[in-house]
């Protein structure tokens, strides 16, 4: 027999504009992490102390690509694969979970926090998912990848990702 799950708040519908603002949220916020974390860090890694190191999303998702679909280093670079999975994961997944995740949390729980903190835990939820779930428990580098520089670059460009999306996603209705 099987048991229906109810969530603790109410997923919101998703119309053609919602599709449309989360395609154009992620697509700019996947712009502004893929600068600062390949541009912006580097430049100012003499002038901000967490700054320099360069972030690389896509041997990490190749990796696990390798991990999870058994998928040969090789292949997945000459597929464009793990390029491929940052894209999906930085156009739809993560903007789908503030729209349907966060934002709705946040309402349901702290209604009064403000749309920039809801963002900015949401980055530091992405930073951990993909640091720490993704990177650590599935394709088996050391937590966090061991607090190195890469790190701290991370946290900033998941935390832009996040803020960036959350503006592009609140403004959907004009």
């Amino acid at each position: 027999m099987t048991r229906a799950v109810s969530l603790p708040f109410a997923l919101p519908t998703l119309d053609r504009a919602a599709w449309r603002a989360i395609l154009v949220s992620g697509a700019v916020a996947t712009v502004a992490f893929d600068f600062f974390g390949q541009t912006l860090s580097p430049l100012l890694g003499g002038i901000v102390p967490t700054l320099g190191s360069k972030l690389a999303p896509v041997p990490l998702a190749t990796q696990v690509i390798g991990v999870v679909g058994g998928v040969e280093a090789a292949v997945a670079n000459r597929l464009g694969l793990g390029h491929g999975l940052h894209v999906f994961a930085g156009l739809l997944a993560y903007p789908l979970g503030y729209a349907l995740f966060a934002e709705p949390l946040a309402a349901r729980f702290a209604p009064r926090l403000p749309w920039l903190a809801v963002a900015a835990a949401y980055g530091v939820a992405l930073w951990i998912f993909a640091l720490y779930f993704m990177a650590t428990l599935v394709a088996g580098n050391p937590p966090f990848l061991g607090f190195t520089g890469i790190t701290w670059v991370a946290l900033w460009g998941h935390i832009l990702f996040a803020l960036v999306a959350a503006w592009f996603w609140r403004r959907r209705d004009g």
